[in-house]
């Protein structure tokens, strides 16, 4: 008898949180929806994945943050560079960009692929996210002077 009624009570509480999460996973695939629709929200990088050379986890400073009116990156580089830097402090990509093209295409399982291309930064020519309808995220850069560098991470709105 006890059994049967602790069986019925973990049902419960089983199901109890599988609707939980399911409302969870709804809420944020609106959230990420609405905030690229209305270009505002954020990237947070977690790991780096450099053309060579290993996997790198990253603290969680490193972003690039998109809104209508800007693009501002704060990224590390690890990777060739095929120029020097004349200030070696900055080794990464940091940068904010008001001139750029700014493309949302829908992704192949429900997602989105953008492409960013600023006109104002001379080291940076293409910024490419792939995100999930999640809010997972890739980001590919493509740079003038250096060798391509991908980073992955999530999606967050800006509020």
């Amino acid at each position: 008898m006890k059994a049967s009624i602790f069986k019925i009570g973990f049902s419960f509480f089983f199901m109890a949180s599988l609707c939980v999460n399911v409302m969870y996973a709804q809420d944020k695939k609106a959230e990420v929806k609405n905030s690229i629709e209305a270009r505002q929200f954020v990237f947070s990088a977690q790991t780096a994945l450099p053309f060579s050379g290993s996997s790198r986890q990253l603290t969680p400073e490193y972003e690039l943050k998109i809104s209508k009116e800007s693009v501002t990156s704060y990224l590390p580089y690890f990777g060739r560079s095929y120029s020097a830097s004349y200030n070696s402090s900055d080794g990464g990509f940091k940068f904010t960009s008001v001139k750029f093209d700014f493309i949302a295409k829908p992704g192949k399982k429900g997602g989105w692929d953008i492409s960013i291309k600023p006109k104002d930064v001379t080291d940076v020519r293409e910024l490419s996210l792939i995100i999930s309808e999640n809010g997972y995220a890739t980001l590919h850069v493509t740079s003038e002077n250096r060798q391509p560098i991908s980073f992955s991470g999530y999606i967050t709105a800006i509020k």
